[in-house]
């Protein structure tokens, strides 16, 4: 049986506007808009050919990728915090949601966006903060042990959902749980780099 506090109150047509205000603030394709701006090109020709940090520390220029991660955060915790604002906690956690279905599939270059990994943590920030601490530390544990950012990424990915239950935020967990779910589907390729080995390390060259 499910807990009431899973119960939403929320009426459909502000959880309708909460998840617009949220997509749109998340397809921004912040990645894409820095390189152009620096004059690197297209950030979709190289590499994964999505617009993510991870490829555009790609081009070289770890300031613009450093610029991207913070920007593809931020935007999903804006949305969060916005909507959040204005239309209750229930309208801030869809929109967060939204924000990183926006990243993901953006409707302004043809729905082929990142992976996911910056909004998730976007969107942690914007609706339990305090989950983006043990999110940094599984990361940077599984990264010390294993030097795969991927691997960090999607264990810390199965954690939070996991301990956002146990604390008893379950509304927060299943829309995270869903978002990992996600992410895991959009990291198919390095997961299957990861299961044959050939998963680019941290500090790797080439």
């Amino acid at each position: 049986m499910v807990s009431d506090m899973m119960t939403w109150q929320i009426t459909p047509p502000l959880a309708l506007a909460a998840a617009a205000m949220g997509y749109l603030l998340g397809s921004i394709p912040f990645g894409l808009i820095l390189t152009q701006a620096a004059g690197l090109g297209d950030v979709r020709s190289i590499g994964s050919g999505n617009i993510g940090a991870t490829n555009v520390l790609r081009t070289g220029n770890k300031k613009l990728a450093a610029a991207t991660l913070l920007l593809d955060a931020l935007k999903a915790s804006a949305a969060a915090w916005i909507v959040g604002y204005f239309l209750g906690g229930e309208a801030g956690i869809i929109a967060g949601f939204f924000a990183f279905i926006g990243h993901l599939f953006p409707v302004w270059i043809g729905f082929k966006g990142g992976k996911g990994v910056a909004t998730y943590i976007g969107t942690l920030l914007g609706v339990a903060p305090v989950m983006v601490l043990l999110f940094g530390a599984v990361w940077l544990a599984v990264a010390f042990t294993t030097r795969y950012s991927s691997l960090s990424a999607l264990v810390a990915m199965l954690v939070i959902p996991v301990a956002l239950w146990l604390l008893g935020a379950e509304k927060v967990a299943a829309v995270m749980a869903v978002m990992s779910a996600i992410s895991y589907y959009k990291h198919k390729a390095n997961i299957s780099r990861l299961m044959s080995g050939t998963e680019s390390k941290i500090g790797a060259k080439g």
